[in-house]
């Protein structure tokens, strides 16, 4: 069993490598179209977990897979055929400020589910810490200024924002109900290879010439490398650790940290300046990380 620490952790740099997905999303938004980018994403991420196959029940995955088709097909639905691709599909048409204030209410959209779905117990520490990481978010997107909410003019791309929230907060939550006898590594393997067959319909029917994809391939294998490997294969792993190790709800918290590890990511590679409001707004997001996560369990102690 994975000690909560770690999981802590792992859901840390899930949320790392999902922010560098949105920066490579909005970077390439001109040159590879979202459901191009989705279709090599998952792609490559199948060929990247063939030699895992050594190691996982095959028989016993395709025999959970036959039981449990409709769950599985749901979730490989939301979580891989469709958020990635709404997501892509997102940047072409909004800016990163949007984008990220849209997102923000995902924690706030697991929580309300989780409630509904699971009869999950909310407590007021975890209302109250949600809310002042979500400010926390606002805070940072708006750059320290509230003000700054009068000037933002929502685009097309603002609303798949929303749905793609959605699409996740649904997807997290029902992984309560994935198939107990898999592995996470072999619910992981199932649900990219059904997913992927469920993207294929989607990316043949745009009619891209060989030429194309191979030059696409030749000329962005190295964005396709990075969004096959990190916020693929580590960060949909490490998700699924930490739904099933310390709830949907909870670890939907650290949605939150993305925008700041998002203009962190910025200073260092698109040489953007960190201010004092992204301090402020980093100490908002781990004050209610905090309050939700580790005050009541000291409080219990």
């Amino acid at each position: 069993m994975i000690s909560t620490q770690r999981v802590y952790i792992l859901l840390a740099l899930c949320v790392l490598f999902w922010s560098g997905n949105f920066i490579i999303g909005r970077y390439v938004n001109e040159d590879i179209e979202a459901i191009e980018l989705s279709f090599f994403r998952w792609l490559f991420t199948l060929v990247f977990l063939l030699p895992t196959l050594l190691y996982i029940d095959i028989k016993k995955t395709l025999s959970a897979i036959k039981n449990n088709f409709l769950i599985l097909i749901i979730l490989s639905f939301l979580g891989i055929t469709l958020f990635n691709t709404i997501v892509y599909l997102a940047l072409k048409t909004t800016t990163a400020t949007n984008a990220l204030l849209i997102n923000s209410i995902t924690p706030i959209l697991i929580l309300i589910l989780s409630y509904f779905i699971l009869k999950a117990k909310i407590s007021k520490l975890q209302i109250t810490g949600i809310t002042l990481s979500t400010i926390g978010v606002i805070f940072l997107v708006l750059k320290g200024d509230f003000t700054n909410l009068l000037f933002i003019k929502f685009q097309d791309g603002d609303l798949w924002i929303l749905v793609s929230s959605l699409t996740w907060a649904i997807y997290s939550v029902l992984l309560k109900f994935k198939p107990k006898e898999l592995s996470h590594l072999e619910l992981f393997v199932s649900l990219v290879f059904l997913g992927f067959i469920l993207i294929l319909p989607f990316y043949f029917y745009q009619g891209y010439t060989i030429d194309r994809e191979i030059t696409l391939i030749k000329e962005q294998w190295h964005i396709f490398l990075y969004v096959s490997i990190f916020p693929s294969i580590l960060s949909f792993y490490f998700w699924h650790i930490g739904v099933d190790t310390i709830s949907a709800a909870k670890t939907g918290q650290f949605a939150h940290l993305m925008p700041l590890f998002g203009s962190i990511l910025a200073f260092i590679f698109l040489n953007e300046r960190l201010d004092s409001y992204h301090i402020a707004g980093a100490v908002m997001i781990a004050l209610g990380i905090y309050l939700s996560l580790f005050l009541k369990k000291k409080i219990n102690e």
